[in-house]
């Protein structure tokens, strides 16, 4: 389809956020078809609604077709200064909230990934405080790796993040929660499953293909740091028990999420008094502008809620 290219449009109006909106709401879904039953109208008057938005733009956003659904590099632009768009018209709202001084409006959430199951972490409870104090808040929750919750924090795509430290940013402010435990772990078919060495310690572990996370992590951290050879890499902690189980690799875990494994016969951990580290997590909001009331409202619940908070 050939879109004839017109200048960049000017003031935005209504139409314009509506048709955004339908745009974001697609790639999000992944497709047309998948975005019927998030925006509870037909596929005919979404493709209408995207097609209307090429031609106010004066660009070709996406490619649909027997194919699948996929943007075009000028498609991923526009989602991406969407999300910022978007993030600041709900921040707009919550300002209006905040004038009005009543909590509510939409709060955006970002939560590390596998922390639900980690007994030292009170997120629900947290949630649920919120949700009684102001219940006329909008909540949305999202689950997403580091690099993504610190980015989407500092643009005003999510108020809170709850992450693990690994390294601090100037443009963040970080509350400390709660910790988790992270153990060296073997799968069935690995010889360290059935007979670890008599000394299974760090010297031992470097010359053992170690599954680990692929990203800058304290992971990552400590891999580079005990001289530990990566021979597979994940873009997740579900990634990394995968490979583990394969029973070609051994790799760190969160102690919570291994147990069920564990219990199966599936996994072993290793010397877990000596082959270990901590992870420490906080929430983390962005320094400039300031928060709202109601993201302040929501860290108080969960400084409330976790007792190494200050």
């Amino acid at each position: 389809m050939k879109v004839k290219h017109r200048a960049v449009l000017g003031q935005l109006g209504d139409v314009d956020i509506r048709l955004l909106r339908v745009f974001k709401a697609v790639v999000d879904c992944g497709g047309m078809a998948s975005a019927e039953l998030e925006l509870n109208i037909a596929m005919s008057t979404i493709s209408r609604h995207i097609k209307d938005l090429e031609t106010r733009v004066g660009l070709v956003l996406c490619r649909r077709g027997r194919a699948g659904f996929a943007l075009t590099p000028e498609g991923q632009q526009l989602y991406e200064a969407t999300q910022r768009l978007l993030a600041a018209t709900e921040g707009f709202r919550g300002s209006l909230h905040d004038i009005h001084q009543r909590l509510g409006g939409d709060l955006h959430v970002a939560v590390f990934e596998k922390t639900a199951s980690n007994p030292a972490a009170h997120i629900p409870q947290a949630l649920a405080l919120l949700r009684e104090r102001a219940p006329q808040v909008q909540l949305h929750l999202h689950v997403n790796g580091i690099a993504v919750i610190e980015r989407g924090v500092m643009d005003g795509q999510f108020q809170l993040g709850i992450v693990p430290e690994h390294r601090r940013s100037d443009s963040l402010d970080y509350t400390p929660l709660f910790d988790e435990n992270m153990l060296l772990y073997a799968g069935a078919g690995h010889p360290w499953f059935t007979a670890p060495p008599a000394r299974a310690d760090w010297r031992a572990l470097r010359q053992q293909p170690l599954a680990a996370l692929g990203y800058h992590s304290q992971n990552m951290e400590l891999t580079h740091q005990r001289r530990l050879q990566r021979a597979a890499t994940a873009s997740d902690q579900e990634g990394v028990a995968l490979l583990i189980l394969s029973g070609h690799y051994l790799g760190f875990l969160p102690e919570h999420y291994a147990q069920g494994f564990v219990a199966d016969g599936r996994l072993r951990a290793i010397n877990p008094a000596l082959l270990r580290y901590t992870c420490g997590y906080s929430a983390i909001v962005r320094r400039s502008p300031e928060a709202l009331r109601v993201t302040h409202a929501f860290l108080d619940c969960l400084r409330e809620l976790h007792p190494m908070a200050p």
